[in-house]
């Protein structure tokens, strides 16, 4: 690990400064399960390090009254999957977090964190693109509101600039009849990076046969996690069958473009994404007709 300047801003204007000050040669620690294994690894050497730990203020899970939720940035992975609100309100959000690594990096590991490493295999960033999640860039010259479908642009990659730091995360109320699921698929029980994860969130009538809504999100099968847009289209306004449910993930599995590396072959994360894709759909769409 090369020399690094540690810097412990004790309120977000003064990390943001920091930020501003030193820009790109500076990295932000927010829980450090991501930064600290690279930079041991000497795959990053910042000449700064901004611990925005102490920052409080970013440490909440609210529910806003007929808009939906709103997430700290600081808010351990564990506080996810604990959440009685989540557990209430968003189930498939507490259930994803829930297979991220072990119990003590969840202790550890921020949702922001998670997000800004931009991990193709992330596993938080498939169901909360699934909820059509957003979330909430600051910086000394102002604030924005970014999809989370906008946020990646490439392995490790986002839009997030030097001088900004994303600070909550947003998800819009659900609407009735609406169920998700994460699935993941690991060598090792779940504790392992996702050879593929797939995240799907269905709507269906009052009726429990016709899909009004999905979105299906797929990570570790692209240079980014990525929504399978054509496999939402053949389900919007159908009406849900086993035959169908299949058609459609094999169009997502097609949507995919996985690569071969030490953890599995593309042949096989394209095979698994099929079946992952498709219990994912089943298990929603059993969640939903349970409910009618």
């Amino acid at each position: 690990m090369e020399p690094f300047v540690y810097l412990e801003p004790q309120s977000t204007k003064e990390a943001l400064s920091l930020l501003t000050k030193y820009g790109e040669k500076a990295k932000v620690l927010a829980g450090g399960t991501d930064l600290v294994p690279l930079m041991r690894q000497k795959s990053l050497n910042p000449r700064y390090v901004i611990n925005i730990g102490n920052l409080d203020n970013h440490k909440f899970i609210h529910s806003e009254h007929k808009t939906g939720l709103r997430i700290g940035a600081l808010t351990t992975i564990r506080e996810i999957e604990t959440s009685p609100i989540l557990k209430t309100e968003y189930k498939m959000v507490s259930q994803a977090a829930a297979q991220l690594a072990s119990i003590p990096i969840r202790n550890i590991a921020t949702i922001a964190g998670n997000l800004c490493h931009a991990s193709p295999a992330a596993d938080m960033a498939p169901i909360l693109m699934a909820l059509s999640v957003s979330v909430k860039l600051v910086s000394i010259a102002g604030e924005r509101v970014v999809s989370l479908a906008d946020f990646f642009t490439g392995p490790g990659a986002t839009v997030c600039k030097p001088d900004e730091l994303m600070t909550e995360v947003q998800i819009a109320q659900l609407l009735p009849n609406t169920y998700g699921v994460y699935l993941k698929c690991s060598t090792k029980g779940g504790q392992e990076l996702a050879l593929v994860g797939v995240a799907v969130v269905i709507t269906l009538d009052s009726s429990g046969k016709i899909c009004n809504d999905v979105k299906i999100a797929l990570g570790s099968v692209a240079p980014t996690p990525i929504r399978a847009y054509k496999a939402e289209a053949m389900l919007k306004g159908s009406a849900i069958n086993n035959e169908l449910i299949w058609e459609a993930a094999q169009v997502a599995s097609s949507e995919a473009s996985p690569i071969d590396d030490i953890r599995g072959s593309a042949e096989y994360r394209r095979e698994m994404l099929k079946v992952f894709t498709r219990d994912a759909l089943n298990q929603v769409v059993g969640l939903a007709r349970s409910s009618v």
